[in-house]
């Protein structure tokens, strides 16, 4: 890669118009704007989705459900959805915007294929060595609005890791990982905007983070936060069901669990009510005395919610190995969780 420059310039491609199944995008957009070597340009997924044929008939709803691996919170209509691509966004990333009544938009089969497969096409037969991004609209937890993000890339790097540099005061950085790709996506979005059917934009002066021709580069799932690592993998409500509703085989906690000793301090401090003690190896049991009568039983379903919840969000699971009790009582028992 060249060396750095000053700064860049961001142009939108305009006058490209409708894409269906088959158009040759490489085309229509040199067309539109002629490339240069070591732009990046930088397209909307649904224009993607167009050419690759993803636009289908059905309504939202199935759509959605169709495209879903699970999902991460649901308010009235809103769904967060973690889709199998493995991102997590609204509505599984699902769009009637822009398309005939009746049909919707997809999200493309593979968008970091569908970003090489372009970029090897724009430099077929001594074309241009371009970096490309596929965006996406995605909100954020904690803040209002939404920015584009990189769902697929190809040519360029997606993300620069500064760990262990020294600052200008010789402090050495431990996290400072900007996500290149994502700037970009942002950046671009700001020319290409949402209401004038402008799908795509070129920034250039960034050469310096294009791939030598015929690197392909690190690809935007990269960007993608493994759900083992992820600490808001769940919204309020359905952390709670996670922990109280489903059976706990396979099914990871909130992080990387504890010691035993460790979850039995948290367990007895959360729940007096509880006998807590460790049970040989990595297990903690839990036993709660119940009483006869309904009223005494919602006491002690609550209390058994809370040691769930509790052990759940430490990064624990219910182990199945423990044999209920007669009566009233409960027992549980508790195994680190498996990423």
């Amino acid at each position: 890669m060249s060396g750095a420059q000053p700064g860049f310039w961001c142009l939108p491609v305009t006058g490209i118009g409708e894409v269906g199944p088959g158009d040759d995008l490489a085309a229509l957009l040199g067309a539109a704007l002629p490339l240069e070597d070591g732009d990046i340009l930088v397209l909307t997924s649904k224009v993607v989705s167009k050419a690759e044929g993803r636009v289908v008939t059905t309504d939202r709803a199935t759509a959605i459900a169709d495209e879903t691996s699970r999902v991460v919170a649901r308010r009235t209509e809103t769904s967060i959805i973690r889709t199998r691509h493995g991102f997590v966004m609204a509505a599984a990333g699902v769009d009637a915007s822009n398309t005939r009544p009746g049909t919707v938009v997809l999200l493309p089969l593979d968008p970091d294929l569908s970003a090489r497969t372009l970029r090897e096409r724009i430099a077929s037969d001594g074309g241009q060595n371009v970096g490309v991004v596929i965006t996406d609209t995605f909100g954020r937890a904690w803040r209002n609005g939404q920015t584009d993000v990189a769902i697929g890339a190809a040519g360029l790097e997606v993300m620069q890791d500064y760990s262990g540099r020294p600052d200008g005061y010789g402090n050495l950085l431990s996290v400072t990982a900007p996500a290149v790709a994502d700037e970009i996506a942002g950046a671009a979005d700001l020319v290409k905007q949402k209401l004038t059917r402008s799908p795509a934009a070129v920034l250039r002066g960034l050469g310096h983070l294009v791939c030598p021709r015929g690197d392909l580069g690190p690809a935007a799932r990269e960007l993608i936060r493994d759900e083992g690592l992820d600490m808001f993998g769940y919204g309020a409500r359905e952390a709670v069901l996670q922990a109280v509703e489903r059976d706990a085989d396979g099914i990871r906690g909130f992080g990387h669990p504890g010691s035993a000793a460790e979850l039995v301090a948290v367990l007895r401090s959360a729940c007096p009510e509880a006998h807590v003690r460790r049970s040989g190896g990595s297990r903690v049991d839990v036993l709660l005395a119940g009483t006869p009568g309904d009223a005494a039983q919602r006491v002690l379903g609550a209390l058994e919610a809370r040691l769930l919840t509790t052990a759940f969000a430490m990064g624990w699971t219910r182990d199945g190995s423990l044999s209920p009790p007669p009566g009233p009582d409960v027992a549980l028992r508790f195994s680190p969780a498996t990423p």
